[in-house]
């Protein structure tokens, strides 16, 4: 360290828990803040989370409720979906449980 900064050598590479891989070229849904929620093809990704979609349909909100959605869909095509934005990923056809991550496993 020098002058109070790090230099890229000392500098963990961050990992993502999330192994988006699996999904590529398979449907999945995601949600945004603000409220909005797509389905579309898994094209690509980046460790921010940018996300690329194809054959992407928005699933309309009711203007008399934000937070129900109608059957009213509106076709997108292909979209980048901005990382920061996004809230959810699921895929479309179920979820699976997975262990979580985020606590020590403990042995017995």
């Amino acid at each position: 360290m020098k002058n109070g900064y790090s230099n890229d050598k000392e500098k963990k590479k961050k990992e993502s828990i999330f192994d988006l891989s699996k999904y590529i070229d398979k449907t999945i849904r995601v949600k945004f803040q603000g409220g909005r929620e797509a389905s579309g093809v898994l094209k690509g990704f980046d460790p921010l989370l940018n996300l690329v979609l194809d054959g992407t349909i928005e699933y309309m909100r009711d203007p008399d409720d934000q937070l129900k959605l109608t059957e009213d869909t509106r076709q997108l095509g292909l979209v980048v979906c901005r990382g920061t934005s996004v809230v959810l990923i699921c895929p479309q056809d179920g979820m699976e449980a997975i262990p979580n991550p985020f606590i020590q496993q403990q042995d017995g």
